[in-house]
């Protein structure tokens, strides 16, 4: 569970959030919406440990994220960023393998538990079959699922994803956010991704997270499209 208390970020002389406070469950697909610019992937990279510039508190269950060491951190949360990614030589296995490091050895060396865990996450997400193939032949869609098996493969209770959508063509957009909520509630995940995707946001996702500078409203799905508050932040009639 990722907690937010009081908490207040922005840069240079901008305030994008000031004390806001809201929490989210493990077993739950959020969404985190606003306009460009809005701060979308500056608080993602915050709760991700990467941007320790606020006042308040992230808490990862019961610890503040800036107490945590690197190594601690990659056990609690795993971070899918925007950036395509092609990887000429490495097997996507490999790839997903990359996930165990904060588990294996001091040279780096998988045991059999850690391979166990690799193949099943290219299961989960349906890449089995891709497991041999390098990454630069494959489409963007296969590689974002190899990426996210690499998440999985990092076991952690906790994943972030920044813009996994925005590659992808309208079907896999929807099979990709299919995929996320299957995580969230089979493997009770607490996953929180950003897009700009609203169809799929108030379709897929057990709730909502609304950046309205300086507020963050988070609320069920439901109740967020009942409130009026995406009409009213993006201009909407």
């Amino acid at each position: 569970m990722i907690r937010l208390e009081n908490l207040t970020l922005g840069y240079a002389d901008r305030t994008l959030l000031k004390q806001v406070s809201t929490s989210f469950e493990v077993g739950r697909l959020t969404a985190l919406i606003g306009r460009n610019g809005s701060g979308k992937s500056t608080l993602l990279r915050a709760l991700a440990g990467l941007n320790t510039e606020y006042k308040g508190q992230i808490m990862l269950g019961e610890e503040e994220i800036r107490q945590l060491d690197a190594h601690t951190l990659s056990t609690r949360l795993a971070l899918v960023t925007t950036e395509r990614v092609r990887i000429a030589n490495l097997r996507c296995r490999d790839v997903v393998a990359l996930g165990r490091a904060p588990y294996t050895n001091w040279i780096g060396r998988m045991q059999e538990e850690d391979r166990q865990l690799v193949e099943h996450a290219l299961e989960v997400v349906g890449m089995s079959a891709f497991s041999d193939r390098t990454m630069d032949r494959m489409s963007d869609g296969e590689c974002q699922r190899v990426m996210i098996a690499r998440a999985l493969a990092q076991q952690t209770p906790i994943i972030l994803l920044d813009e996994p959508t925005s590659f992808l063509d309208l079907p896999n957009r929807y099979e990709l956010c299919r995929l996320l909520s299957q995580l969230a509630h089979e493997e009770q995940k607490c996953i929180l991704f950003s897009t700009h995707e609203l169809d799929i946001a108030r379709t897929m996702c057990d709730s909502i997270a609304l950046v309205d500078n300086p507020h963050l409203h988070h609320l069920p799905t439901e109740e967020m499209v009942q409130s009026g508050l995406i009409e009213r932040t993006f201009g909407l009639k």
